[in-house]
Protein backbone atom coordinates (compact mmCIF):
# COMPACT_ATOMS: atom_id res chain seq x y z
CA UNK A 1 0.00 0.00 0.00
CA UNK A 2 1.19 3.40 -0.74
CA UNK A 3 2.37 5.86 1.80
CA UNK A 4 -0.80 8.68 0.68
CA UNK A 5 -2.78 5.57 1.68
CA UNK A 6 -2.68 5.64 5.65
CA UNK A 7 -1.77 9.53 5.91
CA UNK A 8 -4.99 9.69 7.57
CA UNK A 9 -4.83 6.66 9.53
CA UNK A 10 -1.43 7.88 10.98
CA UNK A 11 -2.62 11.28 12.23
CA UNK A 12 -5.61 9.72 13.87
CA UNK A 13 -3.41 7.02 15.62
CA UNK A 14 -1.25 10.03 16.82
CA UNK A 15 -3.88 11.13 18.86
CA UNK A 16 -2.96 8.63 21.68
CA UNK A 17 0.00 11.18 22.78
CA UNK A 18 -2.76 12.50 24.36
CA UNK A 19 -3.75 11.15 27.25
CA UNK A 20 -7.38 12.14 28.66
CA UNK A 21 -8.88 12.67 32.06
CA UNK A 22 -9.28 10.32 34.97
CA UNK A 23 -11.60 10.88 38.32
CA UNK A 24 -10.17 11.29 41.27
CA UNK A 25 -7.83 13.55 43.58
CA UNK A 26 -3.66 13.28 44.39
CA UNK A 27 -2.31 10.04 44.40
CA UNK A 28 -2.23 8.12 47.61
CA UNK A 29 0.73 6.28 48.82
CA UNK A 30 1.21 3.48 46.96
CA UNK A 31 2.34 0.07 47.82
CA UNK A 32 3.08 -2.02 44.76
CA UNK A 33 2.89 -4.66 46.33
CA UNK A 34 -0.73 -4.80 47.14
CA UNK A 35 -3.59 -6.13 44.89
CA UNK A 36 -1.21 -9.01 43.96
CA UNK A 37 -3.10 -11.86 42.74
CA UNK A 38 -1.76 -15.74 42.09
CA UNK A 39 -3.10 -18.83 40.70
CA UNK A 40 -1.78 -22.52 39.73
CA UNK A 41 -4.14 -24.35 37.39
CA UNK A 42 -3.33 -27.51 35.28
CA UNK A 43 -5.35 -29.14 32.52
CA UNK A 44 -5.42 -32.29 30.82
CA UNK A 45 -7.06 -33.04 27.84
CA UNK A 46 -8.13 -36.49 26.34
CA UNK A 47 -9.51 -37.47 23.10
CA UNK A 48 -9.64 -38.99 19.08
CA UNK A 49 -8.32 -37.32 16.24
CA UNK A 50 -7.41 -33.99 16.99
CA UNK A 51 -7.93 -31.69 19.99
CA UNK A 52 -11.79 -30.34 18.96
CA UNK A 53 -11.85 -26.62 17.59
CA UNK A 54 -13.69 -25.34 20.74
CA UNK A 55 -11.36 -26.86 23.28
CA UNK A 56 -8.41 -25.02 21.33
CA UNK A 57 -9.32 -21.75 20.31
CA UNK A 58 -9.35 -18.36 21.60
CA UNK A 59 -7.16 -19.60 24.59
CA UNK A 60 -3.98 -17.00 23.84
CA UNK A 61 -2.91 -20.07 22.44
CA UNK A 62 -1.92 -22.08 25.38
CA UNK A 63 -3.46 -24.96 23.68
CA UNK A 64 -2.57 -27.74 21.35
CA UNK A 65 -4.31 -29.84 18.69
CA UNK A 66 -2.91 -33.14 19.61
CA UNK A 67 -5.89 -35.25 21.21
CA UNK A 68 -4.33 -35.82 24.80
CA UNK A 69 -2.13 -32.92 25.83
CA UNK A 70 -1.87 -30.83 29.33
CA UNK A 71 -0.13 -28.04 30.92
CA UNK A 72 0.39 -26.92 34.42
CA UNK A 73 0.24 -23.59 34.61
CA UNK A 74 1.30 -20.47 37.47
CA UNK A 75 0.84 -17.08 37.36
CA UNK A 76 1.06 -13.94 39.29
CA UNK A 77 0.10 -10.61 38.11
CA UNK A 78 -0.87 -7.08 39.55
CA UNK A 79 -3.30 -5.55 37.69
CA UNK A 80 -3.02 -1.61 37.04
CA UNK A 81 -6.85 -1.57 37.81
CA UNK A 82 -5.33 -1.45 41.52
CA UNK A 83 -4.49 1.63 40.76
CA UNK A 84 -8.09 3.04 39.51
CA UNK A 85 -8.06 5.75 42.01
CA UNK A 86 -5.09 7.25 41.24
CA UNK A 87 -3.57 9.66 38.64
CA UNK A 88 -0.55 6.70 38.18
CA UNK A 89 -0.76 3.24 37.70
CA UNK A 90 1.39 -0.14 38.19
CA UNK A 91 1.52 -3.22 37.19
CA UNK A 92 3.31 -6.02 36.29
CA UNK A 93 2.87 -10.23 35.72
CA UNK A 94 4.43 -13.17 34.90
CA UNK A 95 2.43 -16.34 33.49
CA UNK A 96 4.64 -19.43 32.90
CA UNK A 97 3.37 -23.15 32.14
CA UNK A 98 5.29 -26.30 31.56
CA UNK A 99 3.31 -28.58 29.11
CA UNK A 100 3.15 -31.78 27.11
CA UNK A 101 2.06 -32.39 23.13
CA UNK A 102 2.17 -28.62 22.91
CA UNK A 103 4.52 -26.50 19.97
CA UNK A 104 7.05 -26.07 23.46
CA UNK A 105 7.32 -27.96 26.43
CA UNK A 106 8.14 -24.60 28.29
CA UNK A 107 6.04 -21.69 27.78
CA UNK A 108 6.15 -17.92 28.90
CA UNK A 109 2.90 -17.12 28.55
CA UNK A 110 2.77 -13.64 30.05
CA UNK A 111 5.78 -11.45 31.10
CA UNK A 112 5.47 -7.64 31.02
CA UNK A 113 5.37 -4.38 33.02
CA UNK A 114 2.61 -1.36 32.88
CA UNK A 115 2.11 1.71 33.81
CA UNK A 116 -0.66 4.66 33.51
CA UNK A 117 -0.39 7.62 33.93
CA UNK A 118 -4.68 8.88 33.53
CA UNK A 119 -5.98 7.01 30.67
CA UNK A 120 -2.72 6.35 28.67
CA UNK A 121 -0.63 3.43 29.16
CA UNK A 122 2.74 1.80 28.47
CA UNK A 123 3.21 -1.25 28.47
CA UNK A 124 6.53 -3.78 27.69
CA UNK A 125 6.38 -7.55 27.24
CA UNK A 126 3.95 -10.31 26.51
CA UNK A 127 -0.15 -9.63 27.59
CA UNK A 128 -2.87 -11.27 26.88
CA UNK A 129 -5.15 -8.35 25.25
CA UNK A 130 -9.01 -9.13 24.94
CA UNK A 131 -10.99 -8.24 21.64
CA UNK A 132 -12.63 -5.08 21.48
CA UNK A 133 -16.58 -4.84 20.42
CA UNK A 134 -17.83 -8.42 21.20
CA UNK A 135 -18.13 -10.87 23.71
CA UNK A 136 -14.56 -12.77 24.43
CA UNK A 137 -16.17 -15.67 25.86
CA UNK A 138 -18.57 -16.54 23.06
CA UNK A 139 -17.99 -14.95 19.82
CA UNK A 140 -16.30 -16.72 16.95
CA UNK A 141 -12.87 -14.45 17.61
CA UNK A 142 -11.68 -11.08 15.62
CA UNK A 143 -10.81 -11.39 11.97
CA UNK A 144 -7.08 -8.88 12.97
CA UNK A 145 -6.68 -8.62 16.54
CA UNK A 146 -7.54 -11.98 18.04
CA UNK A 147 -6.98 -14.37 21.02
CA UNK A 148 -6.54 -17.80 19.41
CA UNK A 149 -2.38 -17.31 19.11
CA UNK A 150 0.60 -16.70 21.78
CA UNK A 151 0.72 -12.94 22.71
CA UNK A 152 3.93 -11.83 20.94
CA UNK A 153 6.26 -9.71 22.93
CA UNK A 154 5.74 -6.13 22.25
CA UNK A 155 6.32 -2.50 23.33
CA UNK A 156 2.49 -0.70 23.29
CA UNK A 157 1.29 2.94 24.21
CA UNK A 158 -2.47 3.26 24.37
CA UNK A 159 -5.38 4.54 25.74
CA UNK A 160 -7.04 1.99 28.02
CA UNK A 161 -10.58 3.23 28.19
CA UNK A 162 -12.16 5.70 26.25
CA UNK A 163 -11.22 9.23 25.85
CA UNK A 164 -14.11 11.44 26.22
CA UNK A 165 -13.50 14.80 23.83
CA UNK A 166 -14.78 17.80 26.02
CA UNK A 167 -14.55 20.32 22.53
CA UNK A 168 -17.38 17.70 21.14
CA UNK A 169 -19.97 18.29 23.84
CA UNK A 170 -19.38 14.60 25.50
CA UNK A 171 -21.23 12.96 22.31
CA UNK A 172 -17.66 11.18 21.17
CA UNK A 173 -15.32 9.07 23.09
CA UNK A 174 -11.72 7.67 21.54
CA UNK A 175 -9.58 4.76 22.18
CA UNK A 176 -6.57 2.94 20.62
CA UNK A 177 -3.38 1.66 20.34
CA UNK A 178 0.02 1.34 18.89
CA UNK A 179 2.60 -1.32 19.13
CA UNK A 180 6.01 -2.95 18.14
CA UNK A 181 7.46 -6.07 19.23
CA UNK A 182 9.01 -9.31 17.40
CA UNK A 183 7.52 -12.95 16.83
CA UNK A 184 8.96 -15.82 19.23
CA UNK A 185 8.34 -18.31 16.91
CA UNK A 186 11.22 -18.61 14.57
CA UNK A 187 12.25 -22.09 15.90
CA UNK A 188 8.91 -23.53 15.62
CA UNK A 189 8.62 -22.54 12.18
CA UNK A 190 12.16 -23.90 11.40
CA UNK A 191 11.22 -27.89 12.74
CA UNK A 192 7.56 -27.47 11.48
CA UNK A 193 8.73 -26.74 7.85
CA UNK A 194 12.49 -27.97 7.09
CA UNK A 195 12.66 -30.89 4.71
CA UNK A 196 9.63 -29.62 3.27
CA UNK A 197 9.54 -27.63 0.41
CA UNK A 198 8.05 -24.59 2.22
CA UNK A 199 9.41 -21.05 3.51
CA UNK A 200 9.40 -20.31 7.48
CA UNK A 201 10.74 -16.95 8.45
CA UNK A 202 13.03 -16.17 12.11
CA UNK A 203 13.20 -12.76 13.84
CA UNK A 204 9.94 -11.47 12.28
CA UNK A 205 8.66 -7.95 13.49
CA UNK A 206 5.85 -7.14 14.18
CA UNK A 207 3.11 -3.94 14.21
CA UNK A 208 -0.41 -3.29 15.40
CA UNK A 209 -2.48 -0.22 15.82
CA UNK A 210 -6.14 0.30 16.26
CA UNK A 211 -8.56 3.47 16.40
CA UNK A 212 -12.23 3.25 18.27
CA UNK A 213 -14.53 6.14 17.72
CA UNK A 214 -17.93 5.91 20.17
CA UNK A 215 -20.62 8.37 19.30
CA UNK A 216 -23.22 8.52 22.32
CA UNK A 217 -23.07 8.88 25.89
CA UNK A 218 -23.10 5.50 27.41
CA UNK A 219 -24.41 6.19 30.99
CA UNK A 220 -28.13 5.71 32.76
CA UNK A 221 -29.34 8.40 31.09
CA UNK A 222 -28.31 7.70 27.26
CA UNK A 223 -28.21 4.16 26.19
CA UNK A 224 -27.58 4.03 22.45
CA UNK A 225 -24.18 4.39 21.02
CA UNK A 226 -22.41 3.46 17.55
CA UNK A 227 -18.38 2.61 17.70
CA UNK A 228 -16.62 2.92 14.55
CA UNK A 229 -13.29 1.22 15.13
CA UNK A 230 -9.97 0.41 12.57
CA UNK A 231 -7.95 -2.01 13.35
CA UNK A 232 -4.78 -2.77 11.55
CA UNK A 233 -1.17 -4.99 12.10
CA UNK A 234 1.88 -6.05 10.36
CA UNK A 235 4.51 -8.53 10.00
CA UNK A 236 7.86 -6.97 8.35
CA UNK A 237 11.65 -7.62 8.62
CA UNK A 238 13.48 -10.75 10.06
CA UNK A 239 15.00 -13.39 7.65
CA UNK A 240 13.03 -15.71 5.31
CA UNK A 241 14.77 -19.40 4.86
CA UNK A 242 13.78 -21.70 1.86
CA UNK A 243 12.54 -18.99 -0.28
CA UNK A 244 13.32 -21.22 -3.49
CA UNK A 245 10.94 -23.91 -2.16
CA UNK A 246 13.69 -26.71 -1.87
CA UNK A 247 14.48 -28.96 0.39
CA UNK A 248 16.79 -29.42 2.94
CA UNK A 249 18.43 -32.83 1.37
CA UNK A 250 19.21 -30.36 -1.62
CA UNK A 251 21.38 -28.16 0.42
CA UNK A 252 19.78 -25.08 -1.71
CA UNK A 253 18.20 -23.76 1.78
CA UNK A 254 18.50 -20.22 0.38
CA UNK A 255 18.19 -16.85 3.46
CA UNK A 256 17.01 -13.91 2.09
CA UNK A 257 17.36 -10.85 5.07
CA UNK A 258 14.31 -8.29 4.60
CA UNK A 259 14.58 -5.00 5.59
CA UNK A 260 15.01 -3.95 9.41
CA UNK A 261 15.94 -0.53 9.96
CA UNK A 262 14.51 2.42 10.83
CA UNK A 263 12.37 3.02 7.43
CA UNK A 264 11.23 -0.04 8.16
CA UNK A 265 9.27 0.75 11.08
CA UNK A 266 8.10 3.90 9.78
CA UNK A 267 7.06 2.02 6.65
CA UNK A 268 5.06 -0.81 8.66
CA UNK A 269 3.44 2.00 10.37
CA UNK A 270 2.24 4.16 7.29
CA UNK A 271 2.11 1.24 4.89
CA UNK A 272 4.59 2.79 2.62
CA UNK A 273 4.83 1.29 -0.63
CA UNK A 274 8.87 0.11 -0.58
CA UNK A 275 9.40 -3.24 -2.11
CA UNK A 276 10.06 -6.53 -0.61
CA UNK A 277 12.84 -8.86 -1.96
CA UNK A 278 11.63 -10.24 -4.99
CA UNK A 279 9.31 -7.57 -5.80
CA UNK A 280 10.79 -6.07 -8.79
CA UNK A 281 8.54 -3.08 -10.57
CA UNK A 282 5.13 -4.37 -8.93
CA UNK A 283 6.12 -3.15 -5.54
CA UNK A 284 3.68 -3.34 -3.08
CA UNK A 285 3.61 -2.19 0.77
CA UNK A 286 7.04 -3.49 2.76
CA UNK A 287 6.33 -6.68 5.01
CA UNK A 288 2.65 -8.25 5.40
CA UNK A 289 -0.10 -5.47 6.23
CA UNK A 290 -3.67 -6.32 6.50
CA UNK A 291 -7.01 -5.54 9.31
CA UNK A 292 -10.31 -4.31 9.66
CA UNK A 293 -12.65 -2.01 9.53
CA UNK A 294 -15.45 -3.04 13.05
CA UNK A 295 -18.36 -1.46 13.91
CA UNK A 296 -21.03 -1.92 16.93
CA UNK A 297 -23.90 -0.69 17.83
CA UNK A 298 -25.51 -0.94 21.34
CA UNK A 299 -28.31 -0.36 23.56
CA UNK A 300 -27.28 -0.61 27.32
CA UNK A 301 -29.15 -0.23 30.31
CA UNK A 302 -29.59 -1.61 33.38
CA UNK A 303 -31.38 -4.62 32.09
CA UNK A 304 -30.09 -5.37 29.07
CA UNK A 305 -26.64 -4.96 26.79
CA UNK A 306 -27.57 -5.84 23.13
CA UNK A 307 -25.34 -5.19 20.11
CA UNK A 308 -24.78 -5.86 16.54
CA UNK A 309 -21.34 -5.96 14.90
CA UNK A 310 -19.35 -6.33 12.04
CA UNK A 311 -15.81 -7.01 11.10
CA UNK A 312 -14.87 -6.91 7.82
CA UNK A 313 -10.68 -7.95 6.91
CA UNK A 314 -8.93 -6.54 4.22
CA UNK A 315 -5.08 -7.10 3.01
CA UNK A 316 -5.10 -4.20 -0.14
CA UNK A 317 -6.97 -1.57 -1.05
CA UNK A 318 -9.12 -3.22 -2.58
CA UNK A 319 -10.04 -4.62 0.79
CA UNK A 320 -9.89 -1.11 2.60
CA UNK A 321 -11.24 1.03 0.18
CA UNK A 322 -13.26 -1.46 -2.04
CA UNK A 323 -11.13 0.41 -4.71
CA UNK A 324 -8.01 0.53 -6.22
CA UNK A 325 -6.13 2.65 -9.41
CA UNK A 326 -6.52 1.31 -12.74
CA UNK A 327 -5.54 4.50 -14.47
CA UNK A 328 -2.37 3.51 -16.23
CA UNK A 329 -1.01 4.74 -19.84
CA UNK A 330 -0.46 1.80 -22.54
CA UNK A 331 2.10 1.24 -25.02
CA UNK A 332 5.43 2.87 -23.46
CA UNK A 333 3.66 4.34 -20.98
CA UNK A 334 1.94 0.71 -19.50
CA UNK A 335 3.08 1.65 -16.12
CA UNK A 336 2.55 5.64 -15.92
CA UNK A 337 -0.37 6.97 -14.01
CA UNK A 338 -2.16 8.77 -16.57
CA UNK A 339 -5.71 8.95 -15.70
CA UNK A 340 -8.04 8.98 -12.90
CA UNK A 341 -9.87 6.01 -13.17
CA UNK A 342 -10.30 2.94 -10.34
CA UNK A 343 -11.71 -0.34 -10.55
CA UNK A 344 -14.01 -0.50 -7.84
CA UNK A 345 -15.16 -3.92 -4.89
CA UNK A 346 -17.99 -4.60 -3.52
CA UNK A 347 -18.43 -5.68 0.28
CA UNK A 348 -18.95 -9.35 0.20
CA UNK A 349 -16.80 -10.91 2.91
CA UNK A 350 -17.72 -9.85 6.84
CA UNK A 351 -18.60 -11.50 9.86
CA UNK A 352 -21.78 -10.27 10.99
CA UNK A 353 -22.74 -11.01 14.59
CA UNK A 354 -25.56 -10.00 17.69
CA UNK A 355 -25.02 -10.77 20.96
CA UNK A 356 -27.71 -10.31 24.03
CA UNK A 357 -26.56 -10.06 28.00
CA UNK A 358 -29.42 -10.03 29.86
CA UNK A 359 -28.65 -8.79 33.56
CA UNK A 360 -31.28 -10.45 35.83
CA UNK A 361 -31.74 -13.31 34.53
CA UNK A 362 -29.49 -16.51 36.03
CA UNK A 363 -30.25 -19.46 33.41
CA UNK A 364 -29.54 -18.15 30.32
CA UNK A 365 -28.11 -14.63 30.46
CA UNK A 366 -25.83 -14.28 27.53
CA UNK A 367 -26.31 -15.11 24.08
CA UNK A 368 -24.10 -14.94 20.39
CA UNK A 369 -25.33 -15.32 16.82
CA UNK A 370 -22.86 -14.69 13.74
CA UNK A 371 -22.69 -15.49 9.80
CA UNK A 372 -18.87 -15.05 8.05
CA UNK A 373 -18.38 -14.72 4.82
CA UNK A 374 -14.34 -15.08 3.45
CA UNK A 375 -15.36 -16.51 0.46
CA UNK A 376 -14.85 -13.43 -1.98
CA UNK A 377 -11.37 -12.00 -1.54
CA UNK A 378 -11.84 -9.29 -3.90
CA UNK A 379 -12.91 -11.77 -6.95
CA UNK A 380 -10.18 -14.77 -8.34
CA UNK A 381 -8.71 -12.46 -11.00
CA UNK A 382 -5.28 -10.92 -9.94
CA UNK A 383 -3.61 -9.18 -12.99
CA UNK A 384 -1.01 -6.76 -12.94
CA UNK A 385 -0.37 -4.15 -15.75
CA UNK A 386 1.63 -4.73 -18.87
CA UNK A 387 2.57 -3.55 -21.82
CA UNK A 388 -0.41 -5.22 -24.01
CA UNK A 389 -3.38 -5.13 -21.36
CA UNK A 390 -2.99 -2.01 -18.76
CA UNK A 391 -6.04 -2.94 -16.82
CA UNK A 392 -4.55 -3.21 -13.09
CA UNK A 393 -7.48 -6.12 -11.10
CA UNK A 394 -5.77 -7.10 -7.53
CA UNK A 395 -8.33 -9.58 -6.50
CA UNK A 396 -7.09 -12.91 -5.10
CA UNK A 397 -6.34 -11.47 -2.21
CA UNK A 398 -5.21 -14.72 -0.27
CA UNK A 399 -6.63 -13.73 3.49
CA UNK A 400 -3.70 -14.83 6.02
CA UNK A 401 -1.02 -16.18 4.08
CA UNK A 402 2.10 -13.89 2.25
CA UNK A 403 3.85 -14.84 -0.38
CA UNK A 404 7.48 -14.16 1.52
CA UNK A 405 6.55 -14.28 5.42
CA UNK A 406 4.58 -16.76 7.29
CA UNK A 407 1.41 -15.24 7.16
CA UNK A 408 -0.80 -13.89 9.96
CA UNK A 409 0.35 -16.82 12.74
CA UNK A 410 2.00 -17.40 15.81
CA UNK A 411 3.21 -20.66 16.98
CA UNK A 412 1.01 -22.56 14.59
CA UNK A 413 -1.99 -20.54 15.57
CA UNK A 414 -3.67 -17.84 13.14
CA UNK A 415 -4.03 -14.55 15.20
CA UNK A 416 -7.30 -13.81 14.35
CA UNK A 417 -10.74 -15.37 13.94
CA UNK A 418 -9.86 -19.54 14.31
CA UNK A 419 -12.29 -20.53 12.26
CA UNK A 420 -9.39 -20.11 9.83
CA UNK A 421 -8.10 -23.62 9.14
CA UNK A 422 -4.60 -22.92 11.19
CA UNK A 423 -0.85 -23.96 9.92
CA UNK A 424 -1.22 -27.02 12.52
CA UNK A 425 -3.67 -28.87 10.78
CA UNK A 426 -1.00 -28.74 8.13
CA UNK A 427 0.41 -31.96 7.78
CA UNK A 428 2.68 -30.73 4.55
CA UNK A 429 4.87 -28.47 6.41
CA UNK A 430 2.87 -25.11 5.06
CA UNK A 431 3.10 -22.41 7.75
CA UNK A 432 -0.11 -21.07 6.50
CA UNK A 433 -4.09 -21.60 6.32
CA UNK A 434 -4.53 -23.85 3.28
CA UNK A 435 -8.54 -23.09 3.83
CA UNK A 436 -9.25 -19.01 3.73
CA UNK A 437 -12.55 -18.91 1.52
CA UNK A 438 -15.42 -20.03 3.32
CA UNK A 439 -18.77 -19.43 4.85
CA UNK A 440 -20.00 -20.28 8.51
CA UNK A 441 -22.59 -20.05 11.10
CA UNK A 442 -21.95 -19.61 14.74
CA UNK A 443 -23.73 -19.77 18.20
CA UNK A 444 -23.30 -19.59 21.67
CA UNK A 445 -24.75 -19.22 25.12
CA UNK A 446 -23.97 -19.07 28.59
CA UNK A 447 -25.66 -18.83 31.96
CA UNK A 448 -25.20 -19.07 35.44
CA UNK A 449 -28.16 -21.09 37.16
CA UNK A 450 -26.69 -21.47 40.38
CA UNK A 451 -24.01 -19.70 42.80
CA UNK A 452 -20.48 -20.70 41.92
CA UNK A 453 -21.80 -22.71 38.33
CA UNK A 454 -21.45 -21.56 35.25
CA UNK A 455 -21.91 -23.19 32.08
CA UNK A 456 -21.43 -21.95 27.77
CA UNK A 457 -22.16 -24.01 24.87
CA UNK A 458 -20.74 -23.69 21.22
CA UNK A 459 -21.95 -24.49 18.05
CA UNK A 460 -20.27 -23.34 14.60
CA UNK A 461 -20.63 -25.26 10.87
CA UNK A 462 -18.38 -24.17 8.32
CA UNK A 463 -18.15 -24.54 4.39
CA UNK A 464 -14.83 -24.08 2.86
CA UNK A 465 -13.50 -23.91 -0.55
CA UNK A 466 -9.94 -23.76 0.03
CA UNK A 467 -7.91 -21.45 -1.28
CA UNK A 468 -8.06 -19.26 -5.01
CA UNK A 469 -4.43 -20.54 -5.30
CA UNK A 470 -5.23 -24.01 -4.09
CA UNK A 471 -8.70 -24.95 -4.02
CA UNK A 472 -10.40 -27.67 -2.88
CA UNK A 473 -12.18 -30.54 -5.55
CA UNK A 474 -15.21 -30.21 -3.68
CA UNK A 475 -16.18 -28.25 -0.72
CA UNK A 476 -15.55 -29.66 2.65
CA UNK A 477 -17.70 -29.19 5.76
CA UNK A 478 -17.41 -29.14 9.54
CA UNK A 479 -19.51 -29.02 12.59
CA UNK A 480 -17.63 -27.68 15.74
CA UNK A 481 -19.55 -28.03 19.50
CA UNK A 482 -18.50 -27.19 22.73
CA UNK A 483 -20.38 -27.74 26.37
CA UNK A 484 -18.62 -26.89 28.82
CA UNK A 485 -19.30 -26.41 32.73
CA UNK A 486 -17.23 -24.98 35.97
CA UNK A 487 -17.78 -24.47 39.10
CA UNK A 488 -16.10 -22.32 41.33
CA UNK A 489 -15.86 -22.94 45.39
CA UNK A 490 -17.11 -20.02 47.84
CA UNK A 491 -14.41 -18.62 49.87
CA UNK A 492 -15.52 -20.17 53.12
CA UNK A 493 -15.08 -23.22 51.56
CA UNK A 494 -12.88 -26.01 53.07
CA UNK A 495 -10.01 -25.18 50.33
CA UNK A 496 -9.38 -22.15 52.03
CA UNK A 497 -9.44 -20.45 48.46
CA UNK A 498 -11.59 -20.78 45.57
CA UNK A 499 -10.77 -23.17 43.57
CA UNK A 500 -12.34 -23.13 40.10
CA UNK A 501 -13.18 -26.67 38.34
CA UNK A 502 -13.97 -26.89 34.92
CA UNK A 503 -15.20 -29.86 32.44
CA UNK A 504 -15.62 -29.46 28.86
CA UNK A 505 -16.49 -31.52 26.22
CA UNK A 506 -15.95 -31.00 22.29
CA UNK A 507 -16.28 -32.54 18.92
CA UNK A 508 -15.90 -31.90 15.25
CA UNK A 509 -17.52 -33.59 12.84
CA UNK A 510 -16.48 -33.58 8.61
CA UNK A 511 -13.80 -33.29 6.30
CA UNK A 512 -12.54 -29.95 6.81
CA UNK A 513 -11.11 -30.71 10.32
CA UNK A 514 -11.97 -34.35 10.58
CA UNK A 515 -13.89 -36.08 13.45
CA UNK A 516 -12.66 -35.51 17.09
CA UNK A 517 -13.49 -35.77 19.73
CA UNK A 518 -12.48 -34.72 23.41
CA UNK A 519 -12.92 -34.45 27.22
CA UNK A 520 -10.75 -31.66 28.99
CA UNK A 521 -10.64 -31.07 32.50
CA UNK A 522 -9.19 -27.92 34.25
CA UNK A 523 -8.73 -26.95 38.07
CA UNK A 524 -7.31 -23.54 38.88
CA UNK A 525 -6.52 -22.62 42.48
CA UNK A 526 -6.54 -18.99 43.51
CA UNK A 527 -3.32 -18.24 45.65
Amino acid sequence: MTKRTYTLVAAVLGSLSVFGQTEGGADAKRDIFSGIGAYAETQVTVGKGHNPLWLNANKYGLSSLDSDNGYLRVAVERDVAADSTRRWGVGYGLDIATAYNTTSSFIVQQAYFEGRYKLGSLTIGSKQQPMELRDNELASGAQTLGINARPVPQVRLGLNDYWTIPILGRWFAFKGHLAFGMMTDGNWQESFAKGTPNKWNKNTRYHQKSGYLRIGKDDEHHHLTLTLGLEMAAQFGGTVYNWAGTDENENHEEAVKLKNNLGSYWNAFVGSATADAGEGIYENAEGNILGSWVARLQWNDDRVTAGLYMDHYFEDHSGLFFLDYDGYGSGENWNVKERSRYFVYSLKDFNLGFDLQLKKVKIVNKFVLEYMNTTYQSGPIYHDRTENISDHVAGRDDYYNHYCLSGWQHWGQVMGNPLYLSPLYNDDGYIGTHCNRFRAVHFGVAGDPLQGLHYRLKASWQKGWGRYADPYMSPKENTSLLLEASYRTPKESSFLRPVTFTLGLGADFGELRGDNKAVQMTVKYEL
